[in-house]
């Protein structure tokens, strides 16, 4: 592609690159300049004016962003994606309907390291999406880019974006009650609006006291493809009261504890195939804490082992808390 000055009268065809006033009208970057285009820039004083040419193997910047979009989600319906029309070098993924970001992050890497003209940007990992929400952009950024490095980023990184989207269908809440604890109105609702923006449907609430026997019994008998608990009292050890009664009632604990802020106190594991996740206090408001990382890759169908809970740590801290010391805050010797 050439760049640069040209004088008006060889303007006609190239492609304007700085938005420029003539008179009433503004003549907008990215323009193809036509004949009388370039006669209104000669009759508002122009002489020359910043043009982009492309020549001989580019590729267009709607036309590459497109091809790219193509590669990267090369059936978008398939993995819960729509893909945006091509407009200045650029094209977005939405999400189709609610569900997790699932990347090739090696690949998206390699597709980045091609020329520094042709980008993806996405959202984090496993991002939890709701329908509408953008996943993806594809960004050309000059007017044109070699065409031979558009096919090698296609071939880099192609079907490297998709949304996994919820596996399950319902999930089942018991939550246990001590005297004076928290309230269990207001904590229900904050799940039961986790649970239905990931297309879920809440289908039974157990109120138990908070004891071994009645909530073992309760998970025992909990509906649901996916069984949470939220505890009147914080679970503060494997052996607690909560991991304990999934133990009675034939489950087993893979692992209490995570390295996110708020949200350390989660336990997982699983009563013969349906997952079980311990809930921490933090649960109780609708904000964002570690266990809407949890479930939302567990309705979605996406492996998640202690390996990749121990993972979180990184980017963990979401939120410092005003009523304890702040994990930033300095403190005197």
């Amino acid at each position: 592609m050439k760049f640069g000055p040209v004088p008006i009268a060889e303007a006609t065809g190239a492609i304007l690159a700085h938005s420029v006033q003539v008179q009433d009208a503004k003549l907008r970057k990215g323009l193809v300049l036509t004949a009388d285009h370039c006669d209104q820039l000669a009759d508002a004083g122009y002489d020359e004016v910043t043009v982009a040419r492309l020549e001989t193997g580019d590729c267009h910047e709607d036309e590459a962003a497109e091809l790219l979009a193509a590669a990267l989600a090369p059936d978008p319906q398939a993995v819960g994606l729509r893909v945006t029309q091509p407009f200045t070098g650029r094209v977005n993924l939405l999400a189709d309907g609610p569900g997790v970001v699932d990347l090739d992050a090696e690949a998206l890497q390699a597709f980045n390291c091609v020329n520094p003209m042709i980008t993806v940007a996405t959202v984090p990992q496993y991002q939890q999406m709701g329908p509408g929400g953008m996943v993806a952009t594809i960004k050309v950024i000059s007017y044109a880019v070699p065409r031979e490095d558009v096919l090698k980023a296609t071939n880099l990184a192609r079907a490297s974006i998709r949304l996994a989207a919820p596996v399950h269908k319902t999930a089942g809440l018991i939550v246990t009650d001590i005297p004076g604890g928290p309230s269990n109105e207001k904590g229900i609702a904050a799940i039961r609006g986790r649970v239905e923006a990931l297309g879920l449907e809440l289908d039974e609430v157990q109120i138990v006291p908070h004891k071994p026997e009645p909530l073992a019994q309760a998970i025992s008998e909990a509906s649901g493809d996916i069984v949470m608990i939220l505890t009147g009292s914080a679970t503060s050890d494997v052996f607690d009261v909560a991991p304990q009664a999934v133990r009675a009632a034939g489950g087993h604990v893979d692992r209490f504890g995570m390295p996110v802020d708020p949200g350390n106190l989660l336990f997982i594991g699983a009563l013969e195939q349906r997952p079980v996740i311990g809930l921490p206090g933090c649960a109780r408001s609708p904000a964002l804490n570690g266990a809407d990382w949890v479930l939302s890759r567990v309705a979605c169908g996406v492996e998640t082992t202690g390996a990749d809970i121990a993972g979180m740590g990184v980017g963990g801290l979401l939120k410092e808390i005003p009523t304890r010391p702040q994990p930033r805050s300095g403190r005197k010797a």
